[in-house]
């Protein structure tokens, strides 16, 4: 019976080779940029309440334009993942030149909200329901906040076009170390810019904007420059300029499989500030510990978020490659193997986690409210992680108007108005609304399952492009 299991579900040593080299760059990666994160939100977070509510509001913001972005990329790299495995790398180059369509698109459009519908969104945010802090004080803090962030916009969305094709084709140190750059930068501004240093004055809220610009060009810069210096390693990227046209059926396929995908990451995002504006009509504190408590949460959660997006890659070279039957016990393994590593971390941080709100220089009800949706987070995790590694398995297989449904509508018509009922119409403790809405990862769980075992994601998208 345990072979069985054994040979199911546990792979062999070139296997977790293979997904620890894809994978453990990404996740420093981007375990420096959450820690980082962590490190300016404590900095911010030392400076009074208004201001750190004031940036957690406007990064909720900034958060749906990140997801926008990862959606723009995302459709296109499904294909350019699959035409990579397939050697097609012309196509790959097509797949990349519509990610820079996309990404411009979006920067121009969030460009124009948060330009000039600024203070009406972070509002949305801000109630009086509460004890603590002042509406006005935080709302002036966002606004400066966010104006200053406008010019982290263009840098972002082109380097996670580049990321994502050299993504593609398995290298990860370079964005890593591209990362790792731009946060050592951050980290070094903010500290000077926020509380001042060898004569350069104190900016505060402004401080931690202008270091998070400057830390967004730099790495896209690192990667640009990187990426057009080794041609050989990036193959698509040659010839990339000397042309705007994409093929027509190379088009039609990146649009009916990208849109839905595309739109999927924009409503799944503003699902998610939807539902942290429906805590926040309890008060600034509840902002406030919600600021708190997901920083850490993003900092633990790096493992499998990033171990699903390697699930995307190895799935989707392997099914561009034909190998279908590969795929699906590649699958089988990787679900297993990044639900069990999630468990560990969610040990931890169920163990540890409570504490890191008294780090920060804030009221001690944030504090011991901020610690209680921590724990919440942790018990929850292994079944994100399952859910998460659902959607990039169905995905991979271009079963975009599938994760539409199973990611999106479904947030929006069940998550989303239980979420706002909990919150505006009973009585209940915003722990327990906060418990009860996380708990209903549990349905996405049991959908995932079935739709895995199906195999309906198991499909070579790109055959019939030469």
């Amino acid at each position: 019976m345990f072979e069985k299991f054994r040979r199911t579900f546990i792979g062999d040593k070139a296997f977790y080779r293979r997904i620890l080299l894809l994978a453990v760059p990404m996740i420093i990666q981007n375990a420096i940029t959450s820690f980082v994160s962590f490190l300016d939100n404590i900095m911010v977070g030392q400076i009074g309440t208004e201001q750190m509510s004031g940036v957690a509001i406007v990064n909720q913001l900034m958060f749906v334009f990140n997801i926008a972005i990862f959606g723009g990329v995302s459709g296109a790299g499904i294909f350019g993942t699959q035409f990579f495995g397939k050697g097609d790398y012309k196509g790959q180059k097509y797949a990349f030149r519509f990610k820079m369509y996309a990404v411009l698109g979006i920067s121009a459009i969030a460009f124009i909200l948060f330009g000039f519908f600024d203070k009406p969104l972070i509002s949305l945010y801000l109630s009086d329901n509460g004890t603590i802090g002042d509406i006005g004080l935080a709302l002036k803090y966002g606004q400066d906040y966010l104006l200053i962030m406008l010019g982290s916009l263009l840098p972002f969305a082109v380097c996670q076009a580049y990321i994502s094709t050299i993504r593609e084709t398995g290298q990860t140190f370079v964005p890593m170390l591209a990362s790792a750059a731009a946060v050592a930068t951050n980290l070094i501004l903010d500290f000077v810019l926020i509380f001042g240093f060898a004569g350069i004055p104190a900016m505060g809220v402004k401080g931690a904007a202008i270091a998070t610009v400057a830390a967004r060009i730099l790495e896209c810069a690192i990667v640009i420059v990187w990426t057009h210096c080794h041609k050989e390693k990036n193959p698509y990227i040659k010839g990339a300029y000397k042309g705007f046209g994409i093929p027509r059926s190379i088009l039609s396929d990146i649009l009916k499989k990208g849109t839905p995908l595309m739109l999927n990451e924009f409503l799944w995002a503003a699902g998610m500030t939807v539902i942290v504006q429906c805590y926040a009509v309890r008060g600034l504190e509840v902002v406030a510990a919600q600021n708190i408590s997901s920083t850490i949460t993003n900092l633990f959660n790096i493992v499998y978020i990033q171990l699903g997006t390697s699930i995307s890659v190895i799935i989707g070279q392997s099914l561009g490659a034909g190998m279908l039957s590969e795929a699906r016990e590649q699958a089988r393994k990787m679900i297993f193997f990044s639900v069990a590593c999630c468990c560990l971390f969610a040990g931890i941080m169920a163990a540890v986690g409570g504490y890191f709100p008294y780090i920060y220089n804030t009221d001690e009800s944030i504090r011991e409210l901020a610690s209680t949706f921590i724990f919440i987070s942790a018990i929850v995790m292994p079944f994100c992680s399952f859910s998460h590694c659902a959607y990039f398995t169905l995905r991979s297989g271009g079963r975009t108007i599938i994760t539409f449904l199973f990611d999106s509508v479904y947030t929006w018509v069940v998550l989303i108005p239980f979420a706002f009922v909990l919150a505006n119409y009973t009585s209940l403790p915003i722990a327990s609304v906060f418990f009860f809405v996380q708990f209903m990862e549990i349905i996405k769980v049991i959908i995932g399952a079935i739709m895995l075992k199906s195999g309906v994601w198991l499909r070579n998208i790109v055959t019939d492009h030469i």
